[in-house]
């Protein structure tokens, strides 16, 4: 081959490698727009936590099938210098421009100013910053409570009343003070509309009359995180303020759901009292109780001092039953037991010596067994409580058996057996007969016309073990039987 020849083939590779490495920088280098925000504001939370931008990128043709978009956030100031990626796409997912992705805030967002950034990995390129938004991640996003959900506060002159939010305070309150990372400011109410701030942080000491709450800082995110609100007075030295007291499960109150917690002011000790009696070791700012009644406390704020008062009442229902704790029927007879409530919805379950009895659902039941009863009314609208009912049914003895004889000794000693005189039917009540009874010393003891087999009905306050009574009977026509009586112990 010619020398020249090779010298053109030379050059001619030479240029087309040339050529073809030109062509591959031009295809490598990648410009991707500012993003654009689909937001004015970002403020998440756990219901809500997706956000778009749309971005351009040029040219197309220059992502490898590895690339990946990813979203970078900044810190509240708009500084990356230790930037959070908050989304990545997909290796080659993204491969047309205009390119609109959604991304997630972290649960430490809180600022004025963030921003975010697009990154590509294959090739490498980086947008410049987005314009800056407010972004919030609200952890906690309902009313809560300070000061034990007590509406009033008072100071001695000259001292001060310490504000705190409440945790984890009464009832349902979600406290904000269990998502560590929050932040708070507080205010003073100026009229029933404004308000100014007074100051950042958990609690707040108040040395100025007036109506202070609190409000989760979340920026210019508008948010329900706030506190109810508290009415601090000044009293002077010597005075007395009125301490307003709340009961945690309301007033009227639902016992079913436990024990109530009465709260009252802040101050440095307390007493608290029932009814106008002092409850021994009640010396708390809250006292717990399941009962109704007239509550009251005294406060000591130092140089001065506060009380209050709350008429507690219990919304379960009320009932009676028609029937004694103890009981007795005779053989075939029946005790029929009533129950009358005001419960609303109610429910009745009935149980004999702990079982249930089938098919006695209604207020009322005709007993005819001997046992242990129990009955259980449960109100099933409104406080949904329940209260029960236990009494007992005894085997009774016939206070008028058919006896053929006087007898001359009984034992009335409780056993139901031989406890009192029973003397034959035709000189029992009806029979207009008259039963005079005499002790040992002749003194008259017990008189009727109307004996209802029921001598000795009281403590004879027996001094011996054997004590003597002497009985005179007279019938209506004058017959007269007289004897003795032995009772022995």
């Amino acid at each position: 081959m010619p020398q020249n020849t090779k010298l053109n083939k030379l050059l001619i590779a030479l240029c087309l490698m040339v050529a073809f490495l030109v062509q591959a920088q031009v295809y490598a280098q990648m410009v991707i727009g500012q993003p654009n925000l689909g937001f004015s504001q970002a403020c998440a939370s756990d219901s809500f936590n997706s956000y778009s931008t749309t971005f351009i990128f040029s040219p197309e043709s220059a992502l490898n099938a590895s690339n990946q978009f990813t979203i970078e956030l900044s810190d509240a100031d708009g500084d990356f210098s230790n930037a959070e990626v908050v989304y990545t796409s997909s290796p080659g997912w993204i491969t047309s421009s205009p390119a609109t992705i959604n991304f997630s805030l972290p649960e430490t967002t809180a600022g004025e100013n963030y921003r975010i950034r697009i990154k590509s990995s294959s090739p490498v390129a980086t947008s410049s910053a987005s314009v800056a938004f407010a972004a919030y991640y609200k952890l906690q996003d309902s009313p809560f409570t300070i000061n034990n959900l007590v509406s009033t506060g008072a100071y001695c002159t000259g001292g001060s009343y310490l504000l705190t939010i409440d945790n984890p305070g009464t009832g349902n309150n979600d406290s904000p003070l269990n998502y560590p990372s929050l932040t708070f400011n507080w205010y003073k109410e100026t009229s029933a509309t404004t308000s100014v701030f007074v100051a950042e942080g958990s609690t707040l000491q108040v040395s100025e009359e007036g109506t202070y709450f609190v409000e989760t800082n979340y920026g210019s995110c508008t948010s329900n995180s706030f506190s109810n609100r508290v009415t601090i007075s000044e009293v002077s030295i010597s005075g007395e303020a009125d301490a307003t007291i709340v009961s945690s499960l309301g007033n009227p109150y639902c016992p079913e759901q436990g024990l109530t917690t009465l709260s009252t002011i802040g101050g440095i000790s307390y007493q608290w009292f029932k009814d106008g009696e002092e409850i021994p070791n009640a010396t708390n700012q809250m006292y717990q109780t399941n009962e109704s009644g007239m509550f009251s406390v005294q406060v000591d704020l130092g140089d001065c001092s506060a009380s209050g008062t709350i008429d507690l009442v219990s919304e379960l229902f009320n009932s009676t039953i028609n029937v004694d704790d103890v009981n007795q029927i005779l053989e075939d007879e029946t005790l029929s037991i009533e129950i009358t409530t005001n419960a609303i919805s109610p429910e009745f379950v009935w149980y004999l010596n702990n079982e249930i009895i089938v098919d006695a659902t209604e207020s009322y039941y005709d007993a005819t067994e001997i046992g242990d009863y129990r009955v259980v009314i449960t109100e099933t609208d409104g406080c949904n409580g329940s209260r029960t009912y236990e009494f007992v049914i005894e085997q009774g003895i016939e206070p008028f058996p058919d006896v053929e004889k006087i007898p001359n000794v009984i034992s009335p000693n409780g056993d139901m057996i031989n406890d009192t005189w029973v003397i034959p039917l035709q000189y029992t009540s009806g029979t207009n007969t008259e039963i005079v009874i005499l002790n040992d010393q002749g003194k008259l003891v017990f008189q009727t016309l109307d004996y209802q087999n029921n001598w000795p009905e009281y403590n004879l306050n027996l001094k011996s073990v054997n004590q003597l009574f002497y009985y005179i009977i007279t019938t209506t026509d004058g017959k007269v039987k007289k004897g003795s009586i032995t009772i022995v112990k």
